[in-house]
């Protein structure tokens, strides 16, 4: 029998004192709260992060294969799509499609507005899996390689800006160096969407990618690039890397981090925040049971006499009232989970606290749990509060066991 977790169980279930009761109530509180505010911290941090993540992935994918010559602007230099890596690059491990991809800058003319857009030219391999959900009306737009397709989709934001509507006709130009007057083409829009990424919200207009290689005076098998989706964008540096060997020395791949720099490095001061939350509450939830365990020594000095009488080490009665801490510990994290864990799942179930998405590019506060994690921030907590405790627990050496039986 364990004497010390026997001891430390007695002390727990059979203490009635009105002293260190409230003490001890206040302690679970406050880690209950400290566990629930890690876990709902990382489950929405994360959270968002992968949301924001994803949409700029499936917009611009994970890795775009251009040449090297690829400036900022929308208008690039034509590469010919009958390369010895498409399309049987999907077949590599971790790569999960790859498309064609073309744009060119142009101007939406209506009878009172002009905006300039970047028109994307897709092709029959586009994968719309993105854009499922993101099509508030009308739908994906069906390409044809011997059919040139006039429908476009533009952005709910566009749409209000230029006073568009599906089914509206719409006029646009483009304009090539080596030409002085610009060309229009009329377009029909065939579905309206919604990313809520500014940055693409704003700008693009996506289209048959046909359209592009005749404005561009391009032959049929020219495009701008191409775009690979890979299966786990964690490992995006090194798929990045093994795309770039294989495409060859005349073509380069970038990643998407490498493309929007500003997006993922705003996402990944996030994590900033995350740990400073993190701190602050293990610190609250340490200080807490310092404290608390400090009151239970100084109530329990008659107890602690008689078992130093009776012959028992330091190490010994040092071990039960750690024991005594761990369990009020636990209890705090039992309830944290309960409450942390419970609002996460209500929140991604039922989507009750909403977002301006002009402001963070999500309509609702977004949810991401990972069982794993959440048992490693209980471990964490547990451990270092336990830790922590070592020290003020060092008091029970300095008591007297004939000044302690005699306390009151």
């Amino acid at each position: 029998m364990n004497f010390e977790l026997f001891i430390a169980k007695g002390i727990l279930s059979k203490d009635k004192s009105n002293f260190s009761r409230p003490i001890v109530r206040i302690s679970v509180i406050s880690v209950a709260l400290g566990i629930a505010v890690m876990i709902l911290s990382v489950a929405v941090t994360t959270g968002f992060k992968a949301a924001i993540s994803n949409k700029v992935i499936g917009f611009g994918s994970d890795i775009q294969i251009t040449n090297y010559d690829l400036n900022k602007s929308a208008e690039t230099a034509p590469i010919s799509k009958n390369q010895p890596f498409y399309p049987s690059l999907e077949s590599t491990e971790g790569i999960r499609h790859i498309q064609v991809f073309a744009t060119k800058s142009g101007l939406i003319k209506t009878d009172d507005q002009i905006q300039g857009v970047v028109f994307k030219g897709i092709g029959s391999d586009f994968d719309w899996s993105f854009f499922n959900d993101k099509i508030i009306e009308g739908k994906a737009i069906a390409i044809d390689t011997a059919l040139k397709n006039d429908s476009i989709l533009i952005s709910k934001k566009l749409g209000s800006l230029l006073k568009l509507r599906l089914g509206d006709d719409v006029r646009m130009y483009f304009v090539n160096e080596d030409e002085m007057q610009p060309r229009g083409r009329k377009f029909i829009i065939g579905g309206i969407y919604e990313t809520g990424l500014e940055e693409f919200d704003d700008t693009y207009v996506i289209g048959d990618l046909q359209h592009i290689q005749r404005l561009n005076n391009w032959t049929s098998d020219q495009v701008s690039g191409f775009e690979v989706f890979i299966s786990d964008f964690g490992n995006i540096q090194q798929m990045t890397e093994k795309v770039l060997d294989e495409v060859g020395y005349d073509l380069n791949a970038t990643s998407i981090r490498d493309l929007y720099p500003q997006i993922f490095e705003w996402l990944d001061l996030q994590d900033i925040n995350v740990i400073i939350i993190l701190i602050l509450m293990v610190a609250v939830a340490i200080i807490n049971m310092i404290s608390t365990l400090l009151i239970l020594i100084i109530e329990k000095t008659n107890m602690i006499g008689i078992l130093k009488s009776l012959g028992a080490q330091n190490l010994s009665i040092r071990k039960v009232f750690l024991y005594h801490a761990a369990f009020i510990i636990g209890r705090g994290l039992l309830w944290g989970n309960i409450f942390g864990l419970g609002l996460a799942l209500i929140q991604y179930k039922f989507h009750l606290f909403k977002l301006p998405q002009e402001s963070y590019y999500v309509p609702y506060v977004p949810i991401n749990l990972d069982i794993l994690t959440v048992l490693l921030l209980n471990a964490g907590t547990l451990l270092v509060c336990v830790v922590f405790l070592l020290v003020p627990s060092f008091v029970i050496t300095k008591i007297s066991p004939i000044k302690a039986i005699r306390y009151e």
